[in-house]
């Protein structure tokens, strides 16, 4: 058994196959999804079904597929036996663009909710702040008792002082 020198990382497994890029094969994928799903797709594999079934049926001297149809069955098998592992895959791709989606909408959910809460925090404060404000009402009484208090006092002290009599 041969010795590494650096322990510190993993050693890699050796890859034996066909090497492609996911994102590309899953790009792809999804086009082919977005095409089978359309009407378009629907009317375009009739048309060629209706056609292949009539010259196969009609024609005697140029007829390549027999009553059966098995090069069609074929065909057809072929087609949905890839097609369904490529709108597995386009599905398997959104639903992980779907979770990243959500965990954005949560964050930003999250970051709603502590903006909310501070300020509410702050209104509070606001608010008991402002139950001690003086207020032009209350200004004004202090202001008449004032007034009211030193009518009294400049009448007690003209009543009071000698020159008065």
């Amino acid at each position: 058994m041969k010795r590494r020198e650096d322990l510190s990382t993993p050693r890699q497994r050796r890859r034996v196959g066909i090497h492609y890029d996911p994102d590309a094969f899953g790009q792809f994928s999804e086009a082919i999804a977005r095409w089978l799903g359309t009407a378009r797709f629907l009317v375009i594999q009739t048309c060629i079904v209706i056609v292949w079934v009539i010259f196969n049926a009609v024609s005697d001297s140029a007829r390549f597929d027999k009553y059966p149809f098995i090069l069609l069955t074929l065909a057809l098998s072929l087609q949905a036996a890839y097609a369904a592992p490529l709108i597995l895959l386009a599905q398997n791709r959104q639903e992980d663009r779907d979770r990243e989606q959500l965990e954005i909408d949560r964050a930003v959910a999250a970051r709603t909710q502590a903006d909310t809460e501070y300020l509410a925090r702050e209104l509070a404060g606001v608010r008991m702040v402002l139950t001690n404000v003086v207020t032009t009402d209350d200004l004004r009484e202090h202001l008449e008792s004032l007034t009211s208090a030193l009518d009294r006092l400049v009448e007690n002290k003209d009543a009071s002082s000698p020159t008065a009599t």
